[in-house]
């Protein structure tokens, strides 16, 4: 990911972010989040059963990214798009981080169910 002054480090560590906190941290619009959903495919919060969206920190770091592209780099949403199609997704070769994050993801769901 494209270094976005910092970005990593402000956003908390938790597991799960609701819109408003979301469009808080990126610095954009909550309207903004949802038309970049349309428009993104890998940009999928999860969502409550009261359909409320929850994003993940893997989540805030793409959005991230595609504001740096989008205001500081001047891509269009087209062409942001396609460059962050042609690149894998960020962890994809990291087994043991997918293997963290899904266990954290769990210990949560476990401590909502209890």
């Amino acid at each position: 990911m494209t270094n976005q002054g910092g970005a990593k480090g402000r956003i908390p560590d938790k597991l799960y972010f609701r819109i408003g906190e979301a469009s808080r941290l990126v610095g954009v619009p909550s309207s903004v989040l949802r038309y970049w959903e349309t428009e993104f495919p890998r940009i999928r919060p999860k969502r409550t059963a009261k359909g409320q969206r929850l994003y993940r920190r893997s989540d805030l770091e793409l959005l991230l990214e595609i504001k740096h592209l989008l205001y500081e780099r001047k891509f269009t949403i087209k062409g942001a798009r396609k460059y962050l199609a042609r690149r894998p997704k960020q962890g994809d070769d990291d087994f043991a981080g997918f293997v963290r994050s899904l266990r954290k993801e769990l210990e949560a769901i476990r401590k909502l169910v209890e």
